[in-house]
């Protein structure tokens, strides 16, 4: 009986010793994955990026990044900018947004430009006055979207083009 209490309690210890040895693992793996996504980061935004506010959105928007435009598409194969909104969101924040631009639009908090944070979202009247392309942003002006002519990427809105068209930043009321 002793000899089987014994080989129990060593049996739960052993495994709790691997179970916490895979967690350190882990924990070093996930600081390595942040690591690379900050440097990757840096280098797509022309700035340095000490930490990721939101690390799953920039590794989502990273995995993404050159996925072709496809006008109604949400999935790799091809994305238009409202179904890469609402797939991140989905994913990053477990929020479901609907599906175009323009009714995202009317479910969020507006704000200017320069109060803009990671993960706010950025509108732009392109057609007819109205709001018909949605991006994220994901700092120091930038955002992320799907372009119609190159799909997935990350623009500047001081590009003239962007520039031009911004209508409003916005925030997704919880």
């Amino acid at each position: 009986m002793l000899l089987r209490k014994s080989i129990s309690l060593i049996f739960i210890l052993n495994s709790f010793s691997i179970s916490f040895l895979h967690a350190q693992q882990d924990s070093t793996d996930n600081e390595q994955k942040n690591l690379q996504l900050s440097y990757n980061f840096s280098k797509l935004l022309n700035y340095e990026v000490d930490s990721l506010p939101y690390p799953l959105l920039y590794q989502t928007i990273y995995e993404w990044l050159g996925t072709p435009y496809k006008y109604s598409g949400d999935c790799k194969d091809g994305v238009d900018c409202s179904g890469f909104v609402c797939m991140l969101y989905k994913k990053v924040f477990n929020i479901q947004l609907t599906s175009s631009s323009g009714e995202i639009f009317k479910g969020v908090e507006p704000l200017k430009k320069k109060s803009l944070h990671e993960g706010d979202l950025v509108f732009f009247n392109i057609k007819k006055r109205r709001v018909s392309h949605v991006g994220i942003y994901v700092g120091n002006n930038k955002f992320a979207h799907a372009s119609t002519q190159n799909g997935v990427i990350i623009s500047d809105l001081d590009e003239p083009y962007y520039k031009k068209y911004f209508f409003k930043g916005g925030r997704v009321k919880k």
